[in-house]
């Protein structure tokens, strides 16, 4: 994951104290940095280093532009200008984050310095005049918990924004034939995201793998992390395939500057090579190179959305929605052949043969269980949304691939949401909790955030950084 730099243009108005002003965002900074954000300062343009001269703000907006920040901080050290913020705002077109400390009582004589939380109130009008979308961070001090997670919260919001603008997919492959649920309109995506595809033929992908095993090095090495790090129920020479598989993936990845991977995993593949590609998926997966089935565009930026929320902290996991518990009413199996990373396993798993497939090369275990959040984007007649929500793991039945049982709050509400569209069965999982995030960074993609379970003010609250 790349570190994410936040522009930092503390602002105040004249009528209000400047020397207060200047204080808070000089703890602000000092706070910014106890807590380890990366910053750009603007003090080496403004000369009190806070926003509220036009001028001012042209050269800060230079500035952060050539350093490429991710996402732009406002604390209001009292009042605030906020038509400059808006115009700052407008020109850098990244997520925005709005602030104030927490106004003291009124001194002796009935006099404020600040009326920082009265011109937070202003600024946000302003900004929804300029249609800028914002997150606000709840009016607090600066060494309140709501500090530290709304800053936080923020920084994983940035880099979902950050992902989503600039994805580029490997498409291996066309989509299965009898795979309609996975067709996606390459162009709109283009044009509505900027999400492009690098689409090559199998062969290309079946040369490559040749030539990693020609070479050797590398497929070594894979073949050595797997006798490692799985059981081995394949032959040598498969285990071999599988290696040269993963190496070729990774290098076409990057040959085409792509970030996730979407792959025709059955049945010309097994044609070619005699092997499942699930068990390489699952070592790209566990690099933190997601990689998806079924050649599901959608999938695949669903799995990207997902990786950046949790800032790197776990990996994520593609599933099926396949059948519902035997026992609980509200339980469901999430399973796929086997492409799920090792870090995602409860126990070591297996790399063996695949429910619904004679050839060898998918990887068998039990997903840990614990929280999770469940995500999917998708989209149809040009309206794009994602669908998210949490569940748990919870015991049930051994079955074969990769493979967890999950619980949710009503399974009979999601299922129709899955049935009514424009979801199919695939869906994403992390083992952990990125569903205010995800909701969050919505606003900046232009994707409608659609809650599986009716927890929307739950979120907001969670945002406002409320019960810390």
């Amino acid at each position: 994951m790349d570190r994410i730099v936040i522009g930092y243009a503390p602002t105040r108005r004249s009528i209000f104290s400047a020397p207060d002003a200047v204080k808070y965002a000089d703890l602000t900074r000092k706070r910014l940095e106890e807590l380890g954000i990366t910053f750009v300062d603007i003090d080496d343009i403004a000369e009190d280093g806070l926003l509220h001269d036009d001028n001012d703000r042209i050269k800060i907006a230079a500035k952060f532009q050539e350093i490429g920040v991710d996402g732009l901080f406002f604390p209001h050290g009292n009042f605030g200008t906020e038509y400059e913020v808006a115009r700052l705002a407008k020109e850098l077109n990244v997520p925005v984050l709005l602030w104030g400390p927490r106004d003291e009582r009124p001194d002796e004589n009935g006099i404020r310095l600040r009326d920082s939380q009265c011109g937070l109130f202003a600024t946000g009008k302003v900004l929804r005049r300029f249609r800028i979308p914002f997150t606000y961070m709840t009016n607090c001090r600066l060494e309140d918990p709501e500090f530290e997670r709304g800053i936080q919260t923020f920084l994983a919001v940035c880099n979902v924004v950050k992902a989503f603008r600039s994805i580029r997919i490997l498409q291996i492959g066309p989509r299965p034939f009898d795979f309609w649920s996975t067709m996606c309109n390459e162009g709109e995506l283009l044009e509505k995201f900027n999400i492009q595809l690098s689409p090559i033929p199998l062969p290309e992908l079946t040369g490559e793998v040749k030539k990693a095993i020609e070479e050797g090095t590398q497929v070594a090495r894979t073949v050595a992390y797997c006798k490692e790090n799985f059981h081995i129920a394949v032959g040598e020479e498969q285990l071999g395939k599988i290696a040269g598989l993963k190496v070729a993936m990774k290098r076409l990845s990057e040959k085409y500057g792509c970030r996730a991977i979407a792959i025709q995993c059955w049945n010309a593949l097994q044609g070619e090579l005699g092997i499942m590609p699930c068990a390489a998926n699952s070592l790209l997966n566990e690099e933190g190179i997601p990689v998806v089935c079924e050649t599901d565009i959608h999938g695949a930026i669903t799995a990207i959305l997902a990786e950046a929320a949790g800032m790197g902290e776990a990996r994520t996991f593609f599933a099926d929605w396949t059948v519902r518990h035997p026992d609980n009413e509200n339980g469901e199996l999430l399973q796929h052949c086997g492409p799920w990373p090792l870090s995602v396993c409860g126990e070591k798993p297996t790399i063996g043969y695949p429910l619904a497939f004679d050839h060898p090369g998918a990887v068998e275990a039990q997903a840990k269980h614990g929280t999770m959040t469940l995500c999917r984007f998708d989209g149809d007649n040009g309206e794009y949304s994602l669908l998210l929500g949490n569940a748990k793991g919870v015991d049930g039945p051994y079955t074969k691939g990769t493979y967890v049982w999950v619980e949710v709050e009503n399974l009979k509400r999601l299922e129709a949401k899955v049935v009514e569209g424009p979801y199919i069965h695939h869906c994403v999982g992390i083992h952990k909790d990125v569903v205010p995030v995800l909701y969050e960074a919505c606003k900046y993609i232009g994707v409608i955030p659609d809650l599986y379970d009716p927890i929307e003010e739950k979120v907001k609250a969670y945002l406002r950084g409320e019960e810390v």
